[in-house]
């Protein structure tokens, strides 16, 4: 019970740190309308005329997409605040307090979670007056799926950034992971257009079966395989990267 008292406090204290700061929040919607607003519509004919694009049309492959990149962008770049912390000494005064190890990481990442699914949530409404039809049902499963994605990005950037604790190496270490796993994730261009190699490569990307699982639960294919294997991949990502985040916080509270 403690634990879930602690976290419970430590994503009181983001969430309203947050609120104070409500810049990363609005980038988050900004960036995602813009690809809505100026990419989106090439996009139409494009989906229309080329052959190997996902089934659905443009907005039904270029919307799960967003989603997928805004939860990957937001998870894998909020260690910056944890660092800011680490250098003013709050996570060192937090370390002689009572406070479990565990909840330090929790809280923090469902802060980013709920602050993520309100963007997701925001971007998804915004994408109906463009012309987003989807299922409510397979709408609300691609959300839970993106909010674990990005609780599992989250967790990984707040343990990364308590190991290297400096944002001159932090911020190489996630730009030199972000890009390549962007570009073969399937995003904004279909792998099978790529070379077989790189297809082939895009395979070890765990990344690119959570944007095929979103495209598949937004056409209404819930049980599909496509969907099946995303939802596991997601989830093996999160436990994964709790798993990391717990034994990093832990170490760095001995």
């Amino acid at each position: 019970m403690s634990v879930l008292t602690d976290t419970w406090l430590i994503f009181q204290r983001s969430m309203r740190q947050s609120l104070r700061n409500p810049f990363w929040v609005i980038i988050g919607i900004v960036q995602p309308f813009l690809y809505l607003a100026l990419f989106g519509p090439l996009l139409i004919p494009i989906v229309q005329s080329t052959p190997g694009f996902p089934p659905g049309d443009a907005w039904q492959v270029l919307v799960p997409a967003l989603l997928v990149q805004l939860g990957l962008f937001g998870g894998l770049f909020v260690g910056f605040a944890i660092l800011a912390e680490f250098r003013a000494g709050v996570i060192e005064r937090m370390r002689v307090t009572p406070v479990s190890r565990i909840a330090l990481l929790l809280g923090r990442a469902l802060k980013d979670t709920v602050v993520l699914l309100i963007q997701a949530v925001l971007l998804t409404v915004l994408a109906v007056p463009f012309g987003l039809r989807a299922p409510i049902g397979g709408v609300l499963v691609g959300l839970v799926l993106v909010a674990v994605l990005g609780f599992a990005m989250a967790c990984a950037s707040y343990a990364l950034a308590m190991q290297v604790k400096s944002e001159e190496a932090f911020l190489p270490i996630v730009q030199a992971v972000f890009l390549p796993v962007l570009l073969l994730s399937g995003i904004l261009l279909p792998l099978s257009l790529a070379p077989l190699w790189l297809f082939n490569l895009s395979r070890v990307n765990p990344f690119v079966y959570v944007v095929d699982a979103t495209r598949a639960v937004f056409l209404g294919d819930l049980a599909s395989t496509t969907a099946l294997v995303g939802i596991a991949v997601a989830l093996v990502l999160a436990v994964v990267t709790v798993f990391w985040g717990v034994r990093t916080f832990q170490r760095e509270s001995a």
